[in-house]
């Protein structure tokens, strides 16, 4: 039986839950804040915490990998920990790893986070697709094969993104406008069976009037939208 496809497991969570999706961002002031010490002691705490309070309350829960991974190997072992703690919570984990490269090397980044078994599998991840739409195969040839997700940096808030999202591809098209229609080609499938796509998009809540000067299509991409604040 193949798994089931992330779009429709992420619909029907933001059904039950809204469509909030909650961060786990355990930055040093960020654990300064909670009066905890800024080391993995600190860090499993928080995010312990952060697993308790949030799981099976909201549509899912993102860890961002970075804030881990500056404690080294302690520290995927806490991401691994928080990982599995809200996958038998039951609760949908979007891993913030913002991966991008090109074939055995991209191939390896999705094994590592979509694969099932993986340490580190999540039910979805962050990708960049700037050395082409076309790179993040591997990751969404195996997205697509354990029913996992991806979502794909589109429009981000950072005022340097705009000198590579709104510039124009040789047919005049803006870059990101390009990245949009490749999530509409990965989705297509889904929408014709009226189901979400697993293909997401991320595109910042602060880009003001970007989607439509760039004229994204994101209705037609059937995308779900992570939209940072």
């Amino acid at each position: 039986m193949s798994p089931r496809a992330f779009g429709p497991r992420l619909a029907e969570a933001m059904e039950d839950h809204g469509p909030l999706c909650v961060g786990i961002d355990p930055h040093a002031a960020l654990l300064s804040a909670w009066g905890l010490p800024d080391t993995p002691a600190g860090l499993r705490d928080f995010s312990l915490r952060s697993v308790e309070a949030l799981a099976g309350h909201v549509a899912a829960v993102k860890p961002q990998s970075a804030f881990f991974e500056r404690h080294g190997s302690v520290g995927i072992a806490v991401l691994e920990e928080t990982l599995a703690a809200l996958r038998q919570a039951g609760t949908l984990t979007i891993l913030d790893v913002k991966r991008g490269d090109i074939g055995s090397t991209m191939g390896g980044y999705a094994q590592a986070y979509l694969a099932d078994g993986a340490p580190l599998a999540a039910d979805a991840i962050t990708v960049s697709p700037y050395l082409g739409y076309g790179s993040l195969s591997p990751a969404l040839d195996q997205a697509a094969e354990t029913g996992r997700g991806v979502f794909v940096l589109a429009l981000t808030s950072n005022p340097e993104g705009a000198a590579v999202q709104h510039a124009c591809g040789p047919a005049g098209r803006a870059v990101a406008a390009d990245i949009v229609a490749g999530a509409a080609a990965s989705n297509a499938a889904a929408r014709a069976d009226g189901r979400l796509g697993s293909v997401g998009l991320v595109v910042g809540a602060t880009i003001g009037d970007a989607v439509e000067a760039l004229d994204l299509d994101l209705l037609a991409a059937n995308a779900p939208l992570l939209a940072p604040a």
